[in-house]
């Protein structure tokens, strides 16, 4: 009976043996190729979400592909914004073609400032921000129109947008000059977009608002607020004409303006535009040394690297830590590549510290430092240095070494082969940006991830590669 008993037991086990073994096979039999399903069919999904989807539908998908950076929806945005009034729509839409300079929507964006009694305030306010973003020299009247009504709510929109726009060509850029320059002083545009004009007169470019502008920056009865915004856009339109002005502002009790000053140097040259940033390093006010910083990166100063090797090291403020070490990766002479090279390496430093310093190496020279750049990674996460591992996480898989190089091989295959989601999607990175082919097997495999994100990067490197993805 024991033995009938036993054997019994046994094939009655069988099956539940049987179901914990077979089962997950035919589960992942299903589950696999219906991920690579959904994954060829999702672009047709998307277009059907734009031609029949919800506002808060289209919305998330326009976010979705922003943080994709893709464009192979955009004919099918475009026909959608033909065709629609709906706020979020447009409004998503217009800032999602302005952000990536995309005039596509120009004729839109135009009839929905004309005919702006039919369309809502953010709709209208979206459709100025766009034109100004693609600089749209045919919506220069158009906007200048809108603002000639003098409509208060539009006015800062459109003053921004007059300047962008009239920067797209000299003649443009003059006229709108003289036009943001006369409201000013006779239109009463009200205190508060008076720095605003101010800035889009500096965005136009033109020399025809130099001495308007200096005036306004050297008035020591005017706002503080007023004369900084001029400085700096005395600095947008870099003509040798501001310099006198700004040298004046340099020397002035205000530190605001004071500071502001200073940052306005960067565009130009001259013994004495040098000796007045470096003077600066050494105010008080830590703006203006941080405007000393950022007027050196701009002019790639080798005079400053003493002074910013000194603040990059010893400065109290982070912020004009991490501008000084910025500017010494901007100037790269030996005696700057060296400083960056200890901030790096000193252990001791913070993290921000040798995070920033070694991003500036791999911008100068990433063939030359990738692999002590990779050490340190992995020093910092066998040391559980999270804050340290994740910066130079990013600073690696931004690299870009060329082909060739095995390191960077061998890190892209380890992050793709063993990584979490955010190694794997810097892996795919570095072997796009690298033009890692032997690594398609990785390549491939990740093409075909549950994950969406990851398995659109992978086919996105796999065509920047070349890599044909077999169909499964």
């Amino acid at each position: 009976m024991n033995d009938k008993k036993r054997e019994y037991n046994q094939l009655n086990r069988k099956p539940a043996a049987f179901r914990r073994g077979f089962w997950p096979i035919i589960f992942s039999f299903f589950i696999f190729p219906l991920s690579a399903q959904q994954n060829q069919n999702l672009e047709s999904s998307r277009r059907d979400v734009i031609k029949y989807g919800t506002e808060t539908e289209i919305a998330s998908l326009i976010q979705t592909i922003r943080m994709e950076n893709a464009d192979y929806l955009d004919n099918d945005f475009i026909t959608l914004i033909e065709s629609t009034r709906n706020q979020r729509i447009l409004t998503g839409l217009f800032g999602f073609f302005g952000e990536r300079k995309k005039n596509d929507l120009e004729a839109r964006a135009m009839r929905a400032v004309t005919e702006r009694e039919y369309e809502t305030y953010d709709t209208v306010y979206s459709a100025i921000e766009y034109l100004g973003q693609i600089k749209s020299s045919q919506a220069v009247p158009v906007i200048v129109e809108l603002l000639d009504t003098e409509e208060r709510r539009f006015l800062s929109y459109g003053f921004k947008a007059l300047g962008l726009a009239g920067s797209s060509d000299s003649g443009l850029a003059d006229n709108a000059a003289e036009f943001l320059m006369e409201y000013y002083d006779y239109r009463n545009p009200g205190s508060d977009n008076q720095s605003v004009i101010i800035t889009a007169l500096g965005e136009t470019g033109s020399t025809l608002a130099v001495s308007f502008l200096a005036a306004l920056a050297v008035n020591t009865d005017e706002r503080a607020h007023i004369r900084t915004a001029s400085l700096n856009a005395l600095s947008k339109i870099g003509d040798d004409d501001a310099v006198e002005a700004i040298l004046t502002c340099v020397g002035t009790n205000d530190p605001n303006v004071r500071s502001a000053a200073v940052a306005a140097l960067g565009p130009f040259s001259g013994d004495g535009v040098n000796s007045a940033i470096l003077d600066a390093f050494r105010d008080s006010y830590y703006r203006t040394r941080l405007a000393a910083a950022q007027a050196s990166r701009v002019r790639a100063l080798e005079a400053a690297v003493p002074f910013l090797k000194f603040r990059a090291e010893r400065d109290e403020v982070q912020n004009v830590k991490d501008e000084s070490i910025r500017a010494l990766g901007a100037i790269a002479n030996n005696e700057a590549i060296e400083t960056l090279e200890s901030l790096f390496s000193e252990r001791k430093n913070p993290d921000s510290v040798r995070v920033l310093a070694s991003d500036m190496l791999m911008k100068h020279d990433a063939g030359r430092f990738f692999s002590r750049i990779a050490v340190e990674l992995d020093d910092a996460k066998t040391r559980n240095q999270t804050s340290l591992y994740n910066g130079f996480l990013k600073v690696v898989g931004e690299a870009v070494v060329g082909g060739g190089n095995s390191e960077v091989e061998r890190i892209a295959h380890s992050f793709m082969q063993n990584g979490a989601i955010i190694e794997k999607l810097y892996g795919l990175d570095m072997a796009a940006n690298n033009n890692l082919n032997a690594l398609s097997e990785q390549i491939i495999s990740l093409s075909r991830d549950r994950n969406e994100s990851l398995s659109r990067r992978a086919r996105n490197t796999a065509e920047r590669l070349g890599i044909e993805i077999p169909e499964t």
